[in-house]
């Protein structure tokens, strides 16, 4: 019913959203999202964004200039292959650009009739949407290879021509090997940020580095594994290493090596090199092979264990007993979505952890009591993040993105975590205040963009925060008497 009134009254949906933020972005966003988008087909009224599908090839602009908005800031498309943890559902993986750009108005204050969410329509290899009566897309299996790069280049060709430079387009669950290809393709042409990589790997910093404050430390004293190198693995590990590099003055090869990765064959060493994908390469640091995650954690003794493997239960009894023997206070990021996926609950990480753990994760949990002391566990959630970065690119008119724009934001973010947020054993600060976020963290990339010689919208403003607070879209009724 609340997802209905989007369509049927806008400004009463934001207002809603707006003010009950923390108790309705579940349902906007992870995990409800998902079980929409498995869903989808069968409760499809009417199209909520643009599908552009193959049998278009050749058209894409003429399809693009069928929409009625003719001035958007912001897309958010996907081609539905890696929908959360839940796998291609193909065109019903509509839900997320929908609910990614219903948080980029609620949250980051980007007008709605400014945002356009597009589904690109290649098939899918989902056998069971494939015999569904009700699946709405191209009943085919998945396009790949040259077809495939092909309708994305018209794609990308398409949105610069109609909407101009300043657009942003956001890849959205993207499998892995697409997704790394596009961003580095057209991230030198094109204002192209995907959420995947780069959102997560941005709100996963701020935690880390805002979790200092808890256990000591700064970013280079501390060892990392990772369960799961995909994107939002690999993305995370790259920008913590990018960000110790800095603080360090030292190459980034070097701050990489104290970051550890394990995917389904185990840890990620030098001896498997010849058979990794490009993406997980940087990581194959010289050592033995180490079959299992809890053997990983016995040997490499991280101080940081962060999960990205969407797959849930894996942070076992044993994983975290080992992890709180080596660390006083061994933080956990349980990052997987949607809650079923989730590598271990927040109640397991305080109980299996004697209470010492500081935990955060991709879905929301609620506080856990143990030994008759509440536990608060923060939520690792991107939409901390890419409404507030988006927002920063649309208000200084940026035409590309850089990695120090994430790392501005990953800070921004971290400074406003408060004491009292600590004392919970907070490492983000509350989800009601995030308007407020999204403005400073604007601000933080916009300021990056002007600093970086990337912004277009001259002068720059003397405030950036009261800018961005200014733009920000409102859902107020008017009062007319």
């Amino acid at each position: 019913m609340f997802a209905g009134t989007q369509e049927t009254n806008q400004r009463l949906f934001y207002k809603l959203l707006v003010d009950n933020v923390e108790e309705l972005l579940p349902i906007v966003y992870t995990p409800v999202v998902g079980e929409a988008c498995q869903k989808y087909g069968s409760i499809f009224k009417r199209p909520q964004g643009l599908f552009i599908s193959l049998k278009e090839k050749g058209k894409i602009l003429e399809v693009l200039k069928n929409w009625p908005e003719k001035s958007i800031q912001v897309i958010v498309v996907t081609d539905g292959e890696r929908i959360l943890g839940l796998g291609d559902l193909g065109c019903q993986g509509m839900g997320i650009p929908v609910g990614k750009l219903a948080l980029y108005t609620a949250l980051g204050g980007v007008r709605p009739s400014a945002c356009l969410p597009i589904t690109i329509d290649v098939g899918t290899n989902n056998e069971k949407l494939l015999n569904d009566e009700f699946y709405i897309g191209l009943r085919q299996k998945r396009a790949t290879g040259q077809e495939y790069s092909e309708l994305l280049h018209e794609f990308m060709t398409a949105v610069k021509q109609n909407y101009g430079e300043k657009v942003l387009i956001q890849f959205e669950d993207f499998a892995n090997h697409n997704a790394f290809e596009l961003l580095a393709k057209y991230g030198t042409t094109h204002l192209v940020f995907n959420d995947d990589i780069q959102g997560t790997a941005s709100v996963v910093l701020a935690g880390v580095v805002a979790a200092l404050k808890l256990i000591g430390g700064t970013l280079a004293d501390h060892t990392f594994l990772f369960l799961g190198a995909g994107e939002a693995g690999t993305g995370i590990a790259e920008l913590i290493a990018l960000e110790t590099s800095k603080q360090t003055k030292t190459p980034i090869e070097e701050t990489r090596k104290k970051i550890w990765l394990v995917d389904s064959k185990g840890l990620i060493v030098s001896s498997r090199k010849h058979s990794l994908q490009h993406f997980k390469k940087p990581w194959a640091h010289e050592h033995e092979p180490v079959d299992t995650l809890l053997e990983a954690v016995k040997v490499i003794k991280p101080t940081v264990l962060v999960g990205s493997s969407g797959v849930g239960k894996t942070f076992t009894k044993e994983v975290i007993e080992a992890l709180s023997s080596i660390n006083e206070k061994p933080l956990i990021l349980a990052l997987s979505n949607p809650t079923s996926q989730s590598e271990c609950t927040a109640e397991e990480a305080y109980q299996w952890s004697e209470g010492r753990a500081i935990f955060a994760s991709g879905s929301p949990f609620d506080p856990i009591e143990y030994k008759g002391k509440v536990y608060y566990s923060g939520q690792a959630n991107n939409a901390y993040i890419f409404p507030g970065f988006g927002l920063g690119l649309v208000i200084s008119g940026a035409i590309r993105v850089h990695d120090d724009m994430l790392l501005a934001a990953s800070e921004a973010l971290a400074k406003l975590v408060t004491e009292e947020n600590y004392e919970k054993g907070l490492i983000y600060p509350p989800f009601s205040d995030i308007r407020t976020i999204s403005a400073n963290i604007a601000a933080g990339v916009a300021a990056k963009a002007y600093e970086l010689g990337l912004a277009t919208r001259l002068p720059r403003p003397e405030n950036l925060v009261k800018y961005a607070q200014s733009c920000m879209y409102s859902p107020v009724y008017r009062n007319y008497r």
